[in-house]
């Protein structure tokens, strides 16, 4: 028998390390060639790394959440080796194409968008190797005070365990959460009575959830960009009830032949004619350089709710586009972002950003600027409220506009011009055809 290790890939330019997402195996897992092993992802996107070999896994090389380097080893496999061979290492073998974890819609929804590259960092060192079971913990007993977190010690003091009579799994003889599991269902001595019991139904039982992959890059993403941006809400309403009689006639007529038009379409198009009047809000702001880039063509980035996570694909060059291609390009997006099979330009270099909850889009939200961008525009729900017009009382199908800017560069004054002038195209939907 021979050990094949299997170690990070280098996946692109300017990528030194790579976050583990998740295994697809375990210590003692027979594999066969080409079987994914492993989630890894990088500044750019999500890689399943798969097995060039079939064997037998012997280790580990990290946990979820870790950071790997490139290089460094991934996973070791028991192969079968005719020829006696001594141990083996190769690199992983091509990845499976990735997914892109793409940017994401912020507040309701924040997006987030895929990061430039950073610059090679110097190769960490090789993390140790895990093995099937933890090196045979020792117990606690004979230490003069165990070692556990602050949150294991109050759950400890809650179930009135003595951590000196709990065994330790976790490193360096630490005692984790699962140990205070174990202990119990061992039955473990108590020391002291419980509190009251509890309501019927309801466990003292806590659940950590790890932070990792896309997860924690929209972590990052969102609190860099409130980190950076001083953000400057505006909310609005706006009377939708000609517009969304137009659709509804449009879509009559033409639906079956053009596609169905959705009000995001009509609302790309009232964004795409007043920014020709306020080109300050489309635009880029490289902060570090203390550049502000203003771009002619409008790339709308269109939040997306996937099993993933809130994502971003950018309908490009939205201003040369009629309603039905826009419309039509929303919906191919939206279901190749759901789908998973949205590649990195789609979902990467929006100029502006739309943002929509639909039937849940609540009367105001505060959305997160998707950094480098100035501006993100949030649509709430359509609800029917009473108005006075003429000097009455009618109905009216109404809706609010909440946007956020970077008020860093763009002035409140200019920010609610443009708001102003979404609202003028969309309350009087035949400005929209008027060039």
């Amino acid at each position: 028998m021979a050990v094949h290790v299997i170690r990070v890939p280098d996946l692109g330019e300017g990528i030194a390390e790579v976050e583990l997402v998740v295994w697809h195996v375990a210590v003692g897992d027979a594999i066969v060639e080409d079987q994914g092993l492993a989630d890894v992802m990088t500044d750019k996107a999500s890689v399943e790394i798969p097995s060039p070999v079939a064997g037998k896994v012997i280790a580990l090389g990290g946990e979820v959440g870790q950071m790997l380097a490139v290089g460094s080893e991934l996973i070791r496999i028991e192969v079968e080796d005719a020829a006696g061979a001594t141990t083996k290492s190769v690199a992983a073998a091509t990845p499976i194409p990735p997914s892109p974890p793409a940017a994401m819609p912020a507040s309701a929804p924040t997006p987030v968008p895929a990061p430039t590259p950073a610059a090679p960092r110097p190769s960490a060192p090789t993390p140790a190797l895990s093995s099937a079971r933890p090196s045979s913990p020792a117990s606690p007993s004979s230490a003069p005070r165990p070692i556990a977190s602050p949150a294991v010690r109050a759950r400890a003091w809650e179930l009135g365990i003595d951590l000196r009579d709990v065994t330790a799994t976790g490193s360096a003889g630490r005692i984790v959460q699962a140990d205070l599991d174990a202990h119990v269902a061992r039955g473990g001595a108590r020391t002291k009575s419980v509190s009251a019991p509890r309501a019927a139904g309801i466990s003292n039982a806590t659940h950590d959830v790890k932070i990792v992959g896309l997860r924690r890059k929209i972590a990052q993403k969102m609190q860099e960009s409130k980190r950076r941006i001083p953000h400057y809400t505006y909310v609005e309403e706006v009377d939708v009830t000609e517009i969304e009689a137009l659709r509804a006639q449009l879509n009559e007529k033409w639906g079956a032949e053009r596609g169905r038009l959705t009000l995001l379409a009509f609302l790309v198009r009232a964004v795409v004619l007043a920014v020709r009047e306020f080109p300050m809000v489309n635009a880029r702001f490289d902060d570090e350089a203390g550049v502000l880039t203003r771009h002619d063509a409008v790339h709308v980035g269109i939040a997306t709710q996937t099993p993933a996570g809130l994502v971003v694909p950018v309908v490009r060059d939205a201003q040369a586009n009629d309603l039905w291609s826009n419309a039509a390009e929303i919906a191919r997006l939206a279901d190749a972002a759901r789908s998973g099979k949205a590649v990195r330009a789609e979902l990467t270099g929006s100029t502006i950003t739309i943002t929509s909850l639909g039937k849940l889009g609540g009367i105001v939200t505060t959305p997160v600027i998707n950094h480098p961008e100035v501006a993100i525009v949030g649509v709430n729900k359509i609800a029917a409220r009473p108005v006075i017009r003429d000097g009455a009382v009618v109905a009216r199908q109404l809706m609010n506009l909440s946007s956020s800017f970077d008020h860093r560069v763009v002035d409140g004054a200019d920010a609610a011009a443009f708001i102003q002038s979404v609202r003028r195209y969309v309350e009087q939907p035949a400005m929209l055809f008027v060039e």
